[in-house]
C-alpha cells in the first residue's frame, strides 16, 4: 500500500475515533525527560524524572532489573558491561556511571525523587529476567519499595512489562492497578483472557491494526503506545484516543496536542 493512501486511511480512521475520546490524552516522559541539557541526555536517571516532574507531565516511565542479591536498579538493559544484572550482586555495579555522571540508581534513590512530585504518575516497567523466580522476587520487590515510599497507589503509579506472566503476577499482587502488557505476540482479546485491563502496544502495532483500539475498549482496557517520537504519528493516535502517549519527545507531544485542540490530561 502506498504511503499517501496509508496516511489518508490512517487519518479517516483517527479522526473517527477522535469524537469518542473527548477526555484527552496523558504524556509519558519514556525513561524520563532525558532528552534535554538539564537532564545530561540520560535516560532512566534521577535528573531525567526530575526534569519530567518539573515539565508537569502525566508520567514517566522507567525500567527495573534486580541485581542476584535483591537490589531492585532503575536500568535498561539486562546486562551491565557484560554482566548479567541479575547473575551479580550490586556491589559490582555500584561504581558505574551514567552518561551525566549520576550512578545508576537504584530504586530506593529513584523514589526519594518521585516522592518530591506527588502528580508524577511512575510508570513502572519490569524487564525480563532469567527466571521465573527471580521475575516474581522482582515484582515483590517493586511493591515492597513502593509500599516503603508510600507510593503505592493507583493514583501514583501503573506497571508495564513484556513479559505476561510478570502482568498476571502484579495484577494479582495490586488489584486496582493499571497493568499493561507491552508486547503485540497477542491482541487485546487474548490479553483480557488472563485478567489483565490494559494494554501498551507499540505505535505501529497500533496504526496498522487499529481494530485492536476497538477491542481493548470493548474489554475496558487502558491503552498506552510506545514509542512514539514523529509529530503526524502523535496526532494520529492522539486523534484514535489513546489514553495515554509514551515518547523521547514529549515537548513535541505537548505542541502536537496544542496544535489539533486535544486536551493534555494532567493529574489534579
Amino acid at each position: 500500500m502506498g504511503k499517501t493512501i496509508l496516511t489518508a486511511i490512517l487519518t479517516v480512521l483517527a479522526t473517527t475515533f477522535c469524537a469518542a475520546q473527548p477526555r484527552g490524552t496523558a504524556i509519558v516522559a519514556h525513561r524520563g525527560y532525558w532528552n534535554c541539557k538539564k537532564a545530561g541526555y540520560t535516560p532512566n536517571s534521577v535528573a531525567a524524572l526530575k526534569c519530567a516532574q518539573k515539565a508537569g507531565f502525566w508520567g514517566s516511565e522507567f525500567d527495573i532489573n534486580m541485581t542476584s542479591d535483591g537490589e531492585i536498579l532503575v536500568f535498561h538493559d539486562g546486562e551491565i558491561n557484560g554482566k548479567k544484572i541479575d547473575q551479580h550482586p550490586y556491589s559490582e555495579f555500584k561504581d558505574v556511571r551514567l552518561k551525566n555522571g549520576e550512578p545508576i540508581p537504584t530504586l530506593d534513590q529513584y523514589l526519594e525523587q518521585a516522592e518530591k512530585y506527588p502528580k508524577t504518575v511512575l510508570v513502572l516497567e519490569i524487564k525480563w529476567h532469567s527466571s521465573w523466580e527471580l521475575e516474581t522476587r522482582a515484582v515483590h520487590g517493586c511493591i515492597e519499595r513502593l509500599k516503603a515510599h508510600e507510593l503505592f497507589s493507583p493514583e501514583r503509579v501503573i506497571f508495564i512489562s513484556f513479559s505476561l506472566g510478570a502482568c498476571k503476577t502484579i495484577t494479582a499482587a495490586a488489584p486496582g492497578f493499571i497493568v499493561q502488557y507491552l508486547g503485540d505476540d497477542r491482541d487485546p482479546d487474548q490479553i483480557a483472557e488472563h485478567g489483565i485491563k490494559g494494554i501498551d502496544t507499540w505505535f505501529r502495532t497500533m496504526l496498522e491494526n487499529p481494530e485492536w483500539y476497538t477491542k481493548a475498549r470493548n474489554n475496558a482496557m487502558s491503552v498506552n503506545v510506545w514509542t512514539v517520537d514523529g509529530a503526524e504519528d502523535m496526532e494520529h493516535l492522539f486523534r484514535m484516543g489513546v489514553d495515554q502517549l509514551t515518547t523521547d519527545k514529549p515537548m513535541l507531544a505537548r505542541d502536537v496536542l496544542r496544535r489539533i485542540g486535544i486536551d493534555e490530561i494532567k493529574i489534579k
